[in-house]
């Protein structure tokens, strides 16, 4: 075999294992989508064996198991994600949206920050930090009308933010890449 057909075999075999890996992941999210998370987890963990480092089938896990209500297993795959590829701004985004589904909202805050910082322009993260300042906002507010009950220019202000924070379903998962 010449070198230029024995490249050119190599360039199509990583092509169709790039193809078999992609169709892979759809099928994680399809299953996941179509409301088989228990089959998507599956299916994702078998991959996962084959190839632990790839970042788009940890992110969609963390995705299953954040449907599943496997919080802490999602933020724990989120923060290793955000170890090993600081550079993508989508896990960060997940994270926060978990953080702030349990009340944590200055780690939320944190994690939005560190994805706005690795892509300016990512505009579910900007949304998502609104959202988060909307809910710190109303937490403060809540408190000072605790410490001054009397304080007619608070309640008002609360309202109005508690109506901007209402709790809006997260951002469709966007897969790194």
């Amino acid at each position: 075999m010449t070198p230029t057909r024995s490249l050119l075999g190599c360039v199509l075999l990583a092509a169709c294992i790039g193809a078999a890996q992609a169709n892979d992941l759809d099928e994680v999210n399809r299953l996941n989508r179509a409301g088989h998370p228990d089959a998507a987890l599956t299916l994702a963990d078998r991959l996962l064996a084959q190839n632990p480092k790839d970042a788009r089938l940890r992110f969609a896990k963390a995705n299953v198991l954040a449907d599943l209500g496997r919080s802490p297993e999602a933020i724990a795959l989120l923060q290793g994600l955000n170890e090993d590829y600081p550079e993508l701004a989508e896990p960060y985004n997940n994270l926060a949206s978990l953080y702030a589904a349990g009340g944590d909202y200055a780690r939320a805050r944190a994690a939005l920050e560190e994805a706005l910082r690795v892509n300016p322009g990512y505009a579910a993260a900007r949304e998502n930090l609104g959202d988060v300042y909307a809910m710190l906002a109303a937490q403060a507010y809540a408190e000072a009308l605790r410490l001054e009950p009397r304080n007619t220019g608070v309640p008002p202000k609360l309202a109005l933010v508690r109506q901007l924070a209402k709790p809006a379903s997260p951002p469709a998962p966007r897969a790194p890449g």
